[in-house]
C-alpha cells in the first residue's frame, strides 16, 4: 500500500458501493489515511461480477462489498464468488452501514474477511481502513 517492497505487487482494490457520498467519504479516508492503491468502482453486484469474470482487476486485489446495493446486493455477490471455482479465493471484506446482527452473522457465514461498518467515520472507520492498509503489507496472497 504505501510503501511496497520491490518483489511486491500493490495490492488492487475493487469497491462494490452504489452510493456515490459513500465512495467519496471511502477515498477520502484513503487519502487521510495515505493509501494510494489502485482503486476501481462498481455502482451495483453485477457490475463488480462482470469485472471479476472478465479479468478487468489485476491480481492481487481486495474487494469491499456494500451489502444494500440495486440490482444484486452484496449477499448475492458474494454468493455469486464463493460459487465460482476461478473467484471463491477472492478476499472479501463488508463494508456497510447495517449493524444488524443477521446480517454480520449471513456475511461470516460466507466466509468474508471482515465486517466493517461505515458508519462511524471520524474514528472506527479511519481504524478499518488503516487495518486494511497494513493487512495488504503483510498477507501472502495465492493466487
Amino acid at each position: 500500500m504505501k510503501s511496497m517492497e520491490m518483489d511486491k505487487k500493490t495490492v488492487n482494490i475493487l469497491v462494490a458501493e452504489d452510493d456515490d457520498i459513500d465512495f467519496k467519504a471511502l477515498k477520502r479516508a484513503f487519502k487521510e489515511c495515505e493509501i494510494s492503491n489502485p482503486v476501481i468502482r462498481a455502482e451495483d453486484g453485477q457490475i463488480a461480477l462482470d469485472i471479476l469474470k472478465k479479468g478487468e482487476i489485476n491480481f492481487p486485489f481486495i474487494l469491499l462489498v456494500d451489502l444494500k446495493m440495486p440490482r444484486m446486493d452484496g449477499f448475492q455477490l458474494i454468493d455469486e464468488i464463493r460459487n465460482d471455482k476461478k473467484l471463491t479465493k477472492t478476499i472479501i471484506f463488508v463494508l456497510t452501514t447495517s449493524d444488524n446482527e443477521n446480517d454480520l452473522k449471513q456475511a461470516y457465514e460466507r466466509h468474508i474477511a471482515g465486517y466493517i461498518i461505515k458508519s462511524d467515520f471520524r474514528s472506527g472507520f479511519i481504524k478499518a481502513i488503516k487495518m486494511l492498509d497494513y493487512y495488504c503489507e503483510v498477507i501472502v496472497f495465492s493466487k
